[in-house]
């Protein structure tokens, strides 16, 4: 048992040790110096990162860290950091060296004399002078005694300090991990900034280029314009200028040719009688306008809101299979696994649960839910015994039951708010030669009609209605989306097995926004896929959320989704 403390104590050393590490130097830090990002280095290595300069780079975060007067050495102490240090280096890891005993034998109060016995008193060990003195009268025992009835105390004690220090290390190792993956995000974002400016930058230079040619070509017309009229005028004045001078020149003679040039010269000044002012040159103007229009804005960085975690503490899941979103912004989450109904904010703020959902007094797994018109929650899930739709209050009190057809496969729900119908989804027989369909009930029960038998669905999961009350039902072994009109009429369906744009791998939630475009979980594909109303793709939404599940669109257009993989919820507010 002690070899197995000893190397059970050794791992978290050496993992504690690995995560007070200098990144610079790869030792324990020497008079750590904690920075402005909150790293820790040696104040050395600092010093040679630094050099003269008044700010430098972080070696693990690259924020820019600026010093303080007196340089590196005035930068904060990490006490605990030294702490930790100086008790690792105190303490002996599994190399093969013992750990340092305390000296056991002699008396601390009188070192000379030997130890015998044990005061239960004063629960110290004492020497024969002790008992003599101030533990004469008191009860004692052997040594020996008293070490096995400590080691019966203790030894659960070193067993459940180590089961935490096993927790608080994976979770020490989970922070490191996800400070990689924030890094990696954050190196992901600057680099799509990067390219998204660059691609900007490249069509404003191309539209430059193509208006200034624009302008170019524009200015080459009006100039031959006038070179041609400049010429046309030219000629003229030539011809004009002649037929005045030699007519002049004859009238010095005496005028003894006149008779041979004057025709000439009536014809040429009434061929330019009464153009004396030649029109204006029609020419194109060359002037630039600028249609501002805010020219398209480079982007903006959105952080989704991401929370939960595997557990059954408040706001952990364990399984959160169905999401809901009321007129209010309250998100209801059928947290499967843990029996409940959790209720938060779109800010991931926990407000309170349904304990333990039960009917008939049986605890009862929620499966999915979905609100009403009147803002009560309904909840299909399952019994040890019976499939059961319940409504709920948003407080959680109990308002109608009725049962459901035992399949023992999964159902969803949707509510028809225009008719106060209550949808869910479900499927029959063995695995492999399944048949679905869609129910559609009243509050009390009352099975109304069912849908889409003629369409050979195989395994309907999710479903929800658009705004004009058209039924939307994804089928995860069809790989495909069903539409049916309000009145249970078949429209068309979209989707197909596969992994290229347009195509479905087992989809799960789905929903739809104010436009009309249909929103859907494509789970195996790790993806959030968008199409239009006519099953169109459009694009990807999220491409990074394992395994998506359900899916509800809020009043403002955030997006939620579950991943029962990671068992969280994330909420999107840009797509």
């Amino acid at each position: 048992m002690q070899a197995t403390m000893a190397a059970t104590l050794a791992s978290f050393e050496g993992q504690i040790y690995e995560e007070l590490t200098c990144s610079i130097c790869l030792q324990l830090p020497t008079k750590p110096k904690v920075l402005s990002c909150q790293h820790t280095f040696c104040q050395d290595c600092l010093k040679k990162v630094a050099g003269q300069k008044s700010t430098f780079p972080c070696p693990s975060c690259h924020q820019q860290v600026r010093l303080p007067p007196e340089g590196v050495k005035d930068l904060p102490d990490n006490q605990l950091v030294t702490s930790l240090c100086e008790r690792l280096q105190n303490s002996t890891t599994s190399s093969g060296k013992n750990r340092q005993q305390p000296q056991s034998g002699k008396c601390s109060v009188h070192p000379s004399e030997d130890v015998k016995l044990y005061c239960k008193q004063c629960n110290v060990p004492v020497c024969d002078e002790c008992l003599d003195k101030s533990h004469n009268g008191h009860t004692t025992m052997k040594l020996k005694k008293a070490s096995q009835d400590w080691m019966s105390t203790v030894q659960p004690l070193i067993t459940e300090g180590s089961d935490i220090l096993g927790t608080q290390c994976d979770f020490l190792k989970s922070l490191g991990e996800k400070e990689k993956t924030l890094q990696k995000q954050k190196l992901q974002t600057e680099n799509s900034i990067e390219y998204d400016y660059d691609k900007m930058v490249q069509k404003l230079k191309e539209r430059k280029d193509q208006l200034l040619c624009q302008v170019e070509e524009n200015h080459k017309k009006n100039i031959n314009i006038l070179q041609e009229e400049r010429t046309s005028i030219l000629s003229d004045i030539s011809k004009l200028y002649a037929a005045c001078d030699q007519a002049e020149q004859d009238m010095g003679l005496g005028g003894r040719m006149l008779y041979s040039f004057g025709s000439s010269l009536f014809h040429t000044v009434g061929k330019y009688r009464g153009k004396a002012a030649p029109a204006p040159v029609p020419t194109q103007s060359a002037i630039f306008y600028s249609t501002y229009t805010p020219v398209p804005v480079l982007g903006h960085v959105e952080v989704p809101v991401v929370f939960g975690g595997e557990g059954a503490g408040i706001g952990q899941f364990s399984c959160p299979t169905g999401v809901t979103v009321s007129e209010k912004g309250e998100v209801f989450v059928a947290d499967r696994e843990n029996f409940r109904i959790q209720v938060f904010t779109l800010q991931g703020t926990f407000v309170h649960e349904f304990q333990r959902a039960s009917y008939d007094r049986q605890i009862m797994s929620p499966n999915d839910v979905a609100t009403d018109g009147e803002g009560n929650l309904w909840v299909v899930g399952y019994t040890e015994f019976a499939h059961v739709a319940v409504q709920y209050s948003k407080l959680g009190r109990v308002l109608e039951t009725f049962d459901l057809q035992d399949t023992k496969w999964v159902k969803c729900v949707a509510v028809d708010t225009r008719r106060n119908h209550i949808l869910v989804t479900q499927s029959t027989g063995q695995t492999g030669n399944t048949q679905g369909e869609v129910q559609v009930f009243r509050p009390d029960g009352t099975l109304v009609k069912i849908v889409g038998q003629q369409q050979c669905m195989k395994h309907p999961r999710y479903i929800t209605l658009d705004r004009k009350g058209d039924v939307l039902v994804s089928d995860s072994y069809m790989h495909c989306v069903f539409v049916y009109d309000k009145d249970g009429r078949f429209v068309f369906k979209f989707g197909g097995e596969g992994k290229r744009e347009g195509q479905l791998n087992k989809p799960l939630g789905i929903c739809t926004d104010r436009a009309g475009n249909i929103i859907v979980a494509d789970s195996m594909n790790d993806r959030v896929e968008m199409f239009d109303k006519t099953g169109r793709f459009l694009k990807h939404v999220a491409t990074d959320i394992k395994r998506p599940h359900a899916v509800a669109m809020a009043p403002k257009g955030q997006l939620v989704v579950t991943s029962v993989e990671k068992h969280t919820i994330q909420i999107i507010h840009c797509y």
